[in-house]
């Protein structure tokens, strides 16, 4: 891999960040509280679950511990309006802040060797069975993950 490759993919993760970011962070509580469509999530549920899933990503990428693991019950373990929400909007905004920032500065800092270690949910046996299951893929995976629900929030009038 080389360095064009990754300022690509950390561009795009950025640039889909970013979208979303300009979308969600004018919306005060009230407006975070729309669903996608009727009975579906609710914009405070998505921004909970991806902030709980890119918090989930610093142990998995080995940049470190997770800063906000409390989420997790109530936005990936769980399905909307389940559970009362642990944080209010602006907390829930700056939850999301801080984890995608501490992500991206050390993302930022990766080699190209760095990208094609190993992930941390994977072994080593089954590592030199499939080198492919490495920091790239889940770093791939996880900006279409987040570029899929940019998506959905577009949706909400």
């Amino acid at each position: 891999m080389d360095e064009l490759s990754i300022k690509l993919v950390i561009a795009s993760w950025k640039q889909v960040v970013s979208r979303l970011d300009q979308r969600l962070a004018p919306l005060d509580d009230e407006q975070l509280q729309k669903q996608i469509a009727p009975d579906r999530n609710r914009l405070f549920y998505l921004l909970g679950h991806l902030t709980a899933v890119h918090d989930r990503m610093l142990p998995l990428l080995s940049i470190g511990q997770r800063l906000y693991p409390e989420l997790d019950e109530v936005y990936i373990a769980n399905p909307d309006r389940s559970l009362a929400d642990p944080l209010s909007a602006a907390d829930l905004k700056t939850a999301w802040g801080e984890v995608n920032t501490t992500l991206i500065s050390a993302v930022e800092k990766f080699s190209a060797d760095d990208w094609l270690k190993k992930h941390a949910a994977v072994s080593e046996e089954d590592f030199a069975k499939e080198p492919t299951r490495n920091r790239l893929a889940v770093f791939l995976s996880r900006t279409n993950h987040v570029s899929f629900h940019a998506g959905q929030v577009v949706l909400v009038k």
